[in-house]
């Protein structure tokens, strides 16, 4: 599994993440203290906001909708950016609900500096 692909499984292991103290260690361990998250028209910088964003999407979509995330196969990495796809299914199917596209900027140590969000399908809303 390419380093790519293990960055994309973890950012969508996140958003699936029931626990909030292992949320909040995936967020640190995820992004750097001053990472940011642009999706339209909404940006969250650092760890809390990060939080507040994440949560928000996971209450919505995971916890109160019944879906699970998962990344696409393929995250690619070019110089210090990593790019892949994710898509939203129900837990107990495998019908694709909703897709994405991740394009985030890396730190040396492979820690996320910036990341925008594009929602490709909006059949649900944003993710």
């Amino acid at each position: 599994m390419s380093d790519a692909q293990r960055l994309a499984d973890g950012y969508v292991a996140v958003w699936n993440e029931t626990d909030l103290q292992a949320r909040r260690r995936a967020i640190a361990e995820l992004w750097t203290p001053e990472g940011v998250h642009y999706v339209d028209t909404r940006e969250a910088r650092g760890y809390d906001a990060l939080e507040k964003r994440i949560t928000g999407s996971h209450e919505k979509n995971v916890r109160d909708g019944g879906h699970r995330f998962r990344a696409a196969k393929g995250a690619r990495t070019l110089r210090n950016a990593v790019t892949f796809f994710w898509e939203m299914l129900p837990a107990d199917s495998e019908k694709v609900v909703a897709t994405g596209l991740e394009f985030l900027i890396i730190d040396a140590e492979g820690r996320i500096l910036t990341d925008y969000q594009f929602v490709l399908d909006r059949a649900l809303g944003p993710a």
